[in-house]
């Protein structure tokens, strides 16, 4: 334990980070137009991208190859030692290869070369080696070469595959720049998972059409009753002649409506109902109709057609419940 209180193990973590962000600096200071080039074979290729490696360049391949898939480029990762026995099927004309390596002399990744070059399949090499076998054979190569590993024996790679990787990062997310890549894109590639629930619409979980209750202004006490208990959402909307949103009416609203009418016969739903109800969008993400309802407490919010007074649906916090959003 030092003076200050740090102990060698916190000292050797923060060596090892040292030791990465050094080797993330260096390659950072090399991004120029080499990397120009290989977001020019990306973009233009029209097949799918095939990421292969073998070893710890392996894994970081195949986190790279589900990056790209998962953030709109059609790819997928081919261990190199199993396409030199069959695998090297799924590469097809119009492919883009994408190979790591940081020695580049890995003879499972050379073997696959001569069908590559047969079928004109671009070359995309991210190498510690320029000079290596694989980085010559490169249509483009991305020099990912570090200072140093942060393995005290400099054998087990740390700092080269955190840089092969954020490297891999920095081609997918400026390729879904370049192409417009949207949070509703994003939402439709993860539809079971935590991210892309958070990115679902309104419009993805609202009731809507027959299951909209909905009055319009004269409807009577028992046919907005009815309307609300037909419904079973404690609420109906109710609609001017012009089907614009003019209120609701909540449980409530008839509680205490009926409370201050002097003649309950005489009620229509205008006079129960609320006529600055919370709504939202069916453009909005469900999450921030989460937080009105959080914030006001209610349970349900009406759903209004975009740019309009004109209501298209309700979101009940059942709803958003059960598709997962909170």
């Amino acid at each position: 334990m030092t003076p200050d209180g740090t102990s060698d193990r916190q000292r050797r973590a923060r060596r090892v980070l040292d030791v990465e962000l050094a080797g993330l600096t260096a390659v950072r200071e090399r991004i120029g137009a080499s990397f120009d080039r290989a977001l020019d074979l990306l973009h233009s290729c029209r097949g799918k991208v095939v990421v292969t490696g073998v070893g710890k360049s392996g894994i970081v391949g195949r986190k790279i190859a589900a990056t790209f898939a998962s953030t709109g480029t059609p790819a997928l990762f081919l261990h190199a030692g199993e396409g030199s026995h069959g695998d090297l099927g799924v590469l097809a004309g119009g492919d883009l290869l994408v190979a790591l390596s940081y020695s580049g002399e890995s003879p499972e990744l050379l073997c696959l070369l001569p069908l590559a070059q047969r079928l004109a399949v671009p070359l995309l090499v991210l190498s510690g080696t320029p000079q290596s076998s694989l980085a010559r054979a490169a249509d483009v190569l991305l020099d990912v070469s570090v200072p140093a590993e942060a393995c005290p024996l400099g054998l087990a790679p740390t700092a080269s595959t955190t840089a092969a990787m954020a490297v891999g990062d920095a081609l997918a997310v400026a390729l879904f720049e370049e192409r417009g890549f949207t949070a509703d894109d994003f939402a439709l590639l993860h539809p079971g998972g935590a991210l892309g629930r958070r990115l679902l619409r309104v419009e993805d979980v609202m009731r809507r059409e027959d299951a909209l209750p909905r009055v319009p202004e004269g409807a009577s006490l028992k046919d907005t009753i009815g309307e609300i208990s037909g419904k079973r959402l404690g609420m109906t909307t109710v609609v001017d002649a012009g089907g614009d949103l003019a209120g609701i009416i909540t449980d409530g609203d008839l509680r205490r409506g009926l409370e201050r009418a002097d003649d309950i016969r005489m009620l229509v739903a205008s006079d129960l109902m609320t006529r600055t109800p919370k709504t939202i969008e069916r453009s909005a993400l469900a999450a921030q109709a989460v937080a009105v309802m959080e914030r006001y407490p209610i349970t349900s919010l009406v759903v209004l057609e975009d740019g309009t007074r004109r209501p298209v649906g309700v979101i009940h916090l059942h709803d958003v419940l059960r598709a997962g959003v909170v």
